[in-house]
């Protein structure tokens, strides 16, 4: 059985299968994938010759994702990011590959080979990284953006690349010489532009950008308003992707990186009125041709050559690993970067990546590199990308838990206490320590982070360095004395472990606290918080009164349409809370769905059927029956 179904049964069975049980040990989606694609293809050879095909084919999913990476990117975004994108992505490839070069040539390596291979594996693996940093929430911290910067350089650097690599070879291998690995999306270089002078070509790269940055700015609006009168979902879903094909289609005819191509798109439309339609439309043929591309990289190692050469390949995986590590380390130093984003940094892209298949692909084609060099080089690649998601692990477990104490920062000595103590001092914790302070309060402020510490008390802002999910730092700080805990961090683990304790040493302490949706502020409300605040749920009601404003209705009758939704959602989570469990989904759960649609209705009911009562009961000093958990 190989037809095309048994082939995809078995890609999806390896998937679903291997990605539960890796999510459920920790070990995040992307190491899931590629022990899926290890068990189906050198273990148990359930995958033939179609793996390479497929690979080619599934590398469309990093297109796709940097197309939506794009759209998150507004134009002065990207401009704000130039030095670390210049300084950091331009230093790491030079620096990277330089050193590379070097440890080549001290080992016999003829400089012309070593000087390839270094700057093919300075490559870091786009996917694999801004896969796992969206799934743990650390794209928009220091070390993911610049993680993200030298990422995006890297995809840049391609095209200088692919342009030097034939200039490099070597009469010995100038007999064509078929790839060990199908060439990919990147190395499809336009033939048709081979014979041209070099300023027709340039031109034509030019005018290929260029059209992308017009036609995005002002041809695609009016064809998604077209498409979007037809109100089809599923025409604007095939004009979503038509536009990302033709886009990558565009930049493999002028010879350059289509993901490049489709992130420029990306940045183009992300202040277009169609921006989050794209998004939802999109995303789900991202994810799944994503898990199919990590998939095809564990299915393409080649054990029988890997047992034959291990000794020589785990070398060189763990030298290009740790050489990239260390590089990016200092170059994280050289940019001011703290702690635990230094480390991040360091770690998140110390791998080779996919763009080194094509790559080795194009020197093979170009006789720079033997076949037998590129096939080492090409597990050296497929071993340091399934060693990403441990070096992950690694961060998570031990690193940022202890980086603190390997920078010598120790936790500050509290030389006093107060009956208020919050814990985070983000943008949320801030406002909450200003207003509180403004009203003649005094607090005690922990933050684990030592440079927004430094920072605000320079300010004038009396703030102490510490993690505050350690019960030793809460008992110095006064916690069975204090009468106020506003846990104020976005770490819910380490936010329900300062709730359980507290709640824990003093019964009678007031907690306020802060969730992100309400599956957080009923684990919260379990934990023993007092008050719990959803992050956007009274920006959301503002913005409601904007939109009712806008169609006529009078603002005193918006303001009290308002409180009496406030009123009634919050004594509502005050029933579902209890019924709520962490081991169950919410819509599996009968109790908890019958108790939503009595609450949705008593709401509707309040809003629009009964509205005058409700509003002259508001207007007489109505309050729910109980007090609310959370709002």
């Amino acid at each position: 059985m190989n037809g095309f179904l048994f082939q995809a049964f078995i890609y999806l069975l390896a998937a679903v299968v291997a990605v539960l049980i890796a999510k459920r040990l920790g070990l995040g989606s992307v190491l899931g994938y590629l022990i899926a694609g290890v068990v189906i293809g050198p273990l148990l050879h359930l995958v033939g010759n179609e793996t390479e095909d497929l690979q080619t084919f599934a590398e469309f999913g990093v297109v796709m994702m940097l197309f939506l990476v794009g759209l998150e990117l507004q134009p002065r975004t990207l401009w704000d990011m130039r030095t670390r994108l210049l300084g950091l992505g331009g230093l790491q490839v030079l620096v990277t590959g330089g050193v590379l070069t070097l440890l080549g040539i001290a080992v016999g390596v003829p400089w012309d080979v070593s000087m390839v291979a270094g700057f093919v594996l300075s490559m870091s693996s786009t996917a694999i990284v801004l896969q796992t940093l969206g799934e743990k929430g650390l794209l928009k911290s220091d070390g993911g953006q610049s993680c993200f910067s030298v990422l995006l350089f890297q995809d840049i650097s391609v095209i200088p690349i692919l342009a030097v690599i034939p200039l490099l070879a070597r009469p010995e291998l100038i007999a064509s010489q078929s790839a060990s690995h199908s060439g990919g999306h990147a190395s499809q270089a336009a033939d048709w532009m081979s014979g041209m002078p070099g300023w027709e070509v340039t031109l034509i790269t030019v005018a290929a950008v260029g059209f992308v940055v017009v036609a995005g700015n002002y041809l695609s609006r009016p064809f998604f308003r077209i498409i979007a009168a037809s109100k089809l979902r599923e025409v604007f879903t095939a004009a979503g992707l038509l536009l990302v094909i033709a886009i990558a289609l565009l930049m493999t005819l002028v010879g350059l990186s289509p993901a490049l191509g489709t992130f420029l798109a990306g940045v183009v439309l992300a202040n277009s009125e169609f921006r989050h339609e794209l998004e939802s439309d999109i995303e789900p043929f991202k994810g799944l041709l994503l898990g199919l591309f990590f998939i095809t990289v564990g299915a393409s190692v080649n054990f029988t050559l890997l047992w034959d050469q291990l000794p020589l390949v785990a070398a060189l995986t763990a030298a290009v690993m740790a050489t990239k590590a260390a590089v990016l380390y200092g170059l994280g130093r050289m940019f001011k970067l703290q702690g635990a984003d230094r480390w991040l940094f360091a770690l998140g892209v110390a791998q080779a990546g996919e763009f080194g298949f094509v790559l080795l692909s194009f020197t093979v084609q170009s006789a720079v590199l033997a076949e037998s060099i590129a096939a080492i080089l090409l597990l050296v690649i497929a071993l340091s990308m399934m060693l990403t998601p441990v070096l992950f692990i690694l961060l998570d477990k031990l690193i940022i838990p202890r980086f603190n104490r390997v920078e010598g920062k120790q936790s500050d000595e509290i030389p006093e206490q107060a009956h208020i103590i919050i814990a985070g001092l983000g943008r949320f914790g801030q406002v909450i320590n200003r207003i509180l302070v403004a009203n003649g309060h005094k607090t005690v402020v922990l933050d684990y982070r030592a440079d927004i510490v430094d920072g605000l008390r320079k300010m004038g802002m009396r703030s102490f360095f510490g993690d505050a999910s350690r019960p030793d730092l809460l008992h110095s700080a006064g916690l069975r004395e204090a009468k106020v805990l506003v846990v104020a961090i976005d770490d819910m683990p380490r936010a329900l472990e300062i709730v359980k304790h507290a709640r824990r040493e003093n019964s009678s302490l007031h907690i306020v606290a802060r969730a992100r949706d309400r599956a957080d502020v009923y684990r919260l409300y379990q934990a023993g918080a007092t008050d719990i605040v959803r992050e956007v749920f009274d920006s959301s009601v503002r913005a409601a009164g904007y939109a009712l404003s806008a169609t006529g209705m009078h603002p005193y009758d918006v303001e009290k349409s308002k409180n009496v939704f406030v009123q009634h959602d919050r004594a509502g989570l005050r029933q579902l809370a209890p019924l709520w469990r962490e081991d169950i989904p919410v819509f599996d759960n009968p109790e908890y769905v019958a108790k939503v649609k009595e609450i949705t209705g008593a709401i509707e009911d309040a809003m629009l059927g009964n509205r005058g009562a409700f509003l002259d009961e508001l207007d007489r000093g109505w309050t729910p029956p109980t007090a609310p958990a959370g709002s």
